[in-house]
């Protein structure tokens, strides 16, 4: 297949089932074992081992759907332990950030580096280092693809997580013309990196099926059919890079702050409750990028799986008078939502908060005549709510998210989600780091 040569090189880093990995390496028994990682309140799995995967367990399968396979087979069920997956990540990403001066943290498990100008190195060598470091200093086991453009070091990299002859490390630029061409053909134009069901669902219809028959069709038809973004990665197969590298540590436009309750709740006090919890953990990470927000969204679910309870699912909007980053502030804007959709007679499942119109702080505008109610001058009770966040942010960190939390967060929270099966938090706990005997 004919392409413009790019002189873009990218290498797609991947932790190997990243969920269990993590659980792993503070428990060896693991290892060889079928394990599988549950989602929210245990009720799917969200992570399979390898061993797990060669059962016959599905991803989001539901729990009571499985309980007869995952007990048949005694696999190892655990709930997801997000503090620990989210510390391992950041280590891992640290390992892989050492390997270029460019990096983008795609997602808790996978990023990218720019390579452009490392051609005087042996590139699948080069993985392979990646490979290494990561195993030795966090204990993640990685596959590396490195390619031309994003999409295909997407594609390379599910080379070498699923075809042994890649040792974990597919180069792109290695490959033969027909081997490009047969993998290119055996692969699903639905499974492409960006597509998703619903587009791969249209391009079948079209006749499209595979990722070489994408890289061939008319691009000014599918952009007519789809728009920008669909021309961009039929490019993208084809080896002309579209896609730069975002730098790492972008800003975020949304912050979303939601989880599912243990158990359905009628409760205005436990909205309230989740509501305060959802909107201080938004707004921790408001202030970890600096950020100010000025509009927030309250919204309620109840459980769609069961059509034959009444459904109700609001959103409030609540327009802040002036950008903040303040967890009082944002709790009382929040709660103030939540007060007008709530409604009695209705079982909840879920809540949520998200936090849009997000600015930079150092360029946030006040109010003339007050930031409070109490019509406070601007300065004095702004900077005295900033430092009470810091110190608020600091204990948290040091001792334990929630350690210190505003009382309308409330203390048993009966409705928390379930996670029955967690293990220890391991690395950022300081009661709960792991013991070595000799």
């Amino acid at each position: 297949m004919s392409s413009t040569p790019s002189a873009e090189v990218f290498a797609l880093v991947d932790g190997n089932n990243f969920y269990v990995s993590c659980e792993r390496v503070f428990n060896p028994r693991l290892e060889g074992r079928p394990v599988v990682v549950l989602s929210n309140n245990d009720g799917v799995v969200v992570a399979r081992s390898n061993e797990a995967r060669a059962l016959g367990i599905d991803m989001a399968i539901p729990v009571f759907k499985a309980r007869g396979l995952l007990r048949q087979h005694k696999v190892v069920v655990l709930s997801s332990n997000y503090t620990l997956y989210g510390d391992m990540s950041q280590r891992m990403m640290a390992v892989i950030g050492q390997f270029s001066p460019r990096q983008e943290i795609y997602s808790i498990d996978e990023s990218f580096l720019d390579l452009a100008g490392f051609g005087h190195l042996d590139l699948r060598e080069y993985g392979q280092e990646i490979r290494r470091r990561v195993r030795a200093w966090v204990g993640i086991p990685t596959c590396v693809g490195i390619a031309p453009t994003k999409t295909l070091a997407k594609l390379a990299n599910h080379c070498a997580k699923k075809r042994p002859e890649y040792d974990g490390v597919c180069d792109w630029s290695r490959l033969h013309p027909a081997q490009i061409e047969q993998l290119l053909s055996t692969f699903p134009a639905g499974d492409v990196w960006g597509i998703g069901h619903r587009w791969g669902t249209r391009l079948l219809a079209m006749g499209i099926r595979s990722a070489r028959d994408l890289a061939l069709a008319d691009a000014a038809l599918l952009r007519d059919r789809f728009g920008v973004v669909m021309e961009r990665i039929a490019r993208e197969l084809r080896g002309i890079s579209c896609l730069g590298l975002e730098e790492v540590g972008a800003d975020r436009k949304q912050i979303v702050s939601s989880r599912s309750f243990g158990r359905v709740t009628q409760s205005l006090e436990d909205l309230q409750e989740a509501v305060t919890q959802y909107t201080c953990r938004a707004a921790e990470k408001l202030r970890r990028q600096a950020g100010v927000c000025s509009t927030l969204q309250v919204f309620l679910q109840t459980n769609s799986y069961k059509p034959e309870e009444p459904q109700y699912h609001p959103l409030a909007t609540v327009k802040l008078a002036a950008p903040t980053d303040d967890s009082l502030r944002l709790t009382g804007a929040a709660l103030s939502g939540l007060r007008r959709i709530y409604r009695a007679g209705f079982r909840y499942i879920k809540a949520g908060v998200m936090f849009t119109e997000i600015q930079p702080g150092a360029v946030r505008q006040l109010q003339l005549f007050g930031d409070d109610a109490a019509g406070r001058a601007p300065g004095t009770q702004t900077d005295a709510r900033a430092r009470l966040m810091v110190a608020m942010d600091r204990v948290n960190h040091r001792t334990g998210r929630g350690r210190l939390r505003l009382a309308s967060a409330g203390i048993r929270n009966a409705w928390a989600m379930k996670r029955e099966k967690m293990t220890r938090a391991y690395t950022t706990r300081w009661d709960e780091l792991p013991v070595a005997r000799a």
